[in-house]
């Protein structure tokens, strides 16, 4: 097996090394850490932070893709078929790769043991009927007799004992943790002691617990239905929080460099250079966004299809167009942060260090990087987080509305326009829509939780 690396895999892994450095730097500066420390005493802020993270870290396994080799040791042992020589798979892809194989014909509720529509067949008496067809990979171990409720009970108390030695261990921590605050046994123990630890281990046990629970259950049933093609509805949710994650945070990579550039030097050097960069923003606000970014997308769109020869497969090309919408977005959002940058470098401009550093001399560029920069670093914070749920939000409208992601990649916008037939359908089906709606309610509402304690604790002019 040999690793493929794409566009999309390589930016987000870019981002990650960002965080570890932003990270280091933090725990480098007293205040930084200091300011960081107050964010994180909030329970709410330390639960969301977690869930956050949980999601990032979804994204990164599913970031990580490598070309299938059935001639493998690994594939052998798999027992993988020669179908699937040649296919590019992640990580996140092995781990459920139950899920990705164990398709249906169609329609399947959650748990369900039989089709949700009644297909026509011939009995055995050569009769024509109307009859719900059983699911091939649903409850195939259900004994005689036993209910699927009976069963999903047995199979959470036997996975609820797996996880014992895991319970135990967060006891062990948050109690040894009380005993050293106690008798301040560790030499930072006061300081930590600030961080709401019970909070934080309470939230990563029933991640833990819940993503086992899904596992497990995984393995015997569809724990949140099948689709029309007969694909499992939470391998769909989970294959799309790469998706959701990338167009958050991604689109910082795109947007953040033009934002600071544009923004300080608009604030910075005034005349002319303010005018050029604002009648650019001016004109790029004027435009209804929704539109602005639908037009670069069917341009794009178009791109692709004219040189189909650019790519070697779907996989490729749709990882092309993700890449393509995340610069779209990033090159249409710059300019709410662009122009709060340009009235807060304004203010600082006026100030006296920079007023003295200019009386000595120093160029303007240094005056920029040393005296202006890292006092708008808390605007740029609270602005990324602020703005990230909203890009999640804006990736499932545009795959609603037909210009987002290929529709070959898993993403919950395509999930929310899939739904918009299925609901309309008799009897209705529900569970898609239900769960595209619940994985990106907790992403979005985490987001949004921890964006308030930023803002409360960075910007100055709070009461915190």
């Amino acid at each position: 097996m040999s690793l493929v690396f794409w566009w999309t895999d390589v930016l987000m892994w870019l981002l990650f090394v960002v965080i570890i450095l932003g990270v280091r730097s933090i725990r480098g500066s007293k205040q930084s850490r200091e300011r960081w420390f107050k964010i994180f005493q909030s329970r709410v802020a330390m639960a969301s932070a977690v869930i956050l993270s949980t999601y990032f870290l979804i994204a990164l396994v599913d970031s990580v893709h490598f070309k299938i080799n059935t001639q493998s040791d690994i594939a052998k042992m798999m027992q993988l078929p020669e179908t699937m020589n040649d296919q590019v798979v992640s990580v996140l892809d092995m781990g459920l790769w139950h899920l990705r194989e164990h398709q249906e014909r169609t329609y399947s509720a959650p748990f369900a043991l039989n089709e949700y529509s009644s297909s026509i067949v011939l009995n055995d008496e050569g009769q024509v009927e109307q009859k719900k067809l059983p699911l091939k990979f649903s409850g195939l171990e259900l004994e005689k007799g036993q209910t699927v409720a009976s069963d999903v009970v047995s199979r959470t108390i036997e996975m609820s004992l797996y996880l014992l030695p895991i319970f135990g261990l967060i006891i062990a921590i948050y109690l040894y943790r009380r005993m050293a605050v106690f008798v301040m046994i560790e030499a930072q123990a006061k300081e930590q002691a600030r961080l709401p630890l019970g909070t934080f281990l309470l939230t990563f046990f029933i991640i833990v617990y819940t993503l086992a629970w899904l596992y497990y259950l995984s393995l015997s049933y569809h724990v949140l239905g099948t689709d029309k093609v007969g694909q499992d509805v939470l391998y769909a949710s989970v294959k799309s929080i790469r998706t959701g994650v990338m167009i958050g945070l991604l689109t910082t990579l795109v947007m953040l460099p033009l934002a600071l550039f544009l923004g300080i030097s608009a604030g910075y050097f005034k005349g002319w250079v303010d005018d050029i960069i604002q009648y650019l923003y001016t004109t790029l606000n004027s435009i209804p966004g929704v539109l602005l970014i639908a037009a670069a997308v069917l341009v794009m769109q178009s791109i692709l299809n004219a040189n189909p020869d650019w790519f070697g497969t779907t996989e490729e090309r749709a990882d092309m167009r993700l890449l393509f919408l995340i610069l779209i977005l990033g090159v249409t959002s710059w300019t709410g942060l662009c122009r709060l940058l340009r009235a807060e470098t304004l203010k600082i401009s006026q100030m006296e260090f920079v007023t003295a550093a200019k009386a000595f001399g120093v160029g303007g560029m240094t005056t920029i990087w040393r005296h202006i920069l890292p006092n708008l670093m808390h605007l740029v914070l609270i602005a990324l987080v602020l703005d990230f749920s909203g890009l999640v939000l804006a990736e499932a409208v545009l795959s609603y509305v037909g210009v987002g992601v290929d529709p070959t990649m898993a993403s919950w916008g395509n999930m929310i326009n899939q739904a918009r037939l299925e609901m309309a359908r008799e009897p209705v089906v529900w569970w898609s829509l239900f769960s595209a709606f619940i994985f990106m309610f907790i992403l979005v509402l985490a987001a949004n939780l921890f964006s308030d304690r930023v803002q409360l604790v960075l910007d100055p002019r709070g009461n915190h």
